[in-house]
């Protein structure tokens, strides 16, 4: 009985540290992202890219793909802004742990098992802006495919810092549907090898 009262306590007191480290990041990654409609306007591109998609009419897609230009680019610009204003974060309050389930305080105990946010940021408004930017060889359905991979790839690492890998990788198949694995292999190589370098996978 001993036993089962200080595992319980424990237990606890984990939970307890757990919610509220997620509660301080949760809180931090909000400020910034309340100065811009980030998720407003991924929601508003990933909607047209699947209404294009499904438009049969040749002249109504091109004319849905053309007005979705305008979106791309005003989300590339809010994206880096947002990535530069997160850059100045300090380095702790910035590390990602790496393990697949939430502890408190990761970075001071275990910091060989983090990441820093920043950095990861860093590589998703680059790789954003180079998928909307994406050249004529590029078709337009192609380009859709991929920067729905890095849209949704970024909103990934968004809640792997808000709470954890195994929460992020949940949210992503209960919202679209899609593995993390099968984003990864979808987003262009380049954020492939960046990414990866940078999380260790």
């Amino acid at each position: 009985m001993d036993i089962f009262i200080s595992v319980f306590i424990i237990g606890w007191g984990l939970h307890s540290f757990t919610q509220r480290d997620q509660q301080v990041r949760i809180a931090l990654l909000g400020t910034f992202l309340a100065r811009y409609q980030i998720e407003k306007l991924m929601e508003n591109l990933i909607q047209g890219y699947l209404r294009a998609l499904g438009e049969t009419d040749k002249e109504r897609q091109d004319a849905i793909w053309s007005m979705l230009k305008t979106a791309e680019t005003e989300l590339v610009v809010q994206f880096n802004a947002f990535a530069l204003a997160f850059a100045k974060v300090t380095e702790p309050q910035a590390r990602i742990s790496k393990l697949p389930f939430a502890l408190p305080h990761t970075a001071k105990w275990l910091p060989g098992y983090t990441f820093d946010a920043r950095k990861a940021l860093s590589i998703h408004a680059h790789a954003i802006a180079q998928a909307a930017s994406a050249g004529e060889a590029t078709s337009p359905k192609q380009k859709a495919f991929t920067m729905m991979a890095e849209l949704f790839l970024m909103q990934h690492t968004c809640h792997w810092f808000c709470r954890s890998k195994m929460v992020a990788s949940a949210r992503l198949m209960a919202r679209h549907k899609s593995p993390y694995a099968q984003v990864l292999a979808s987003v262009a190589p380049q954020t492939r090898k960046a990414y990866g370098a940078l999380v260790g996978v």
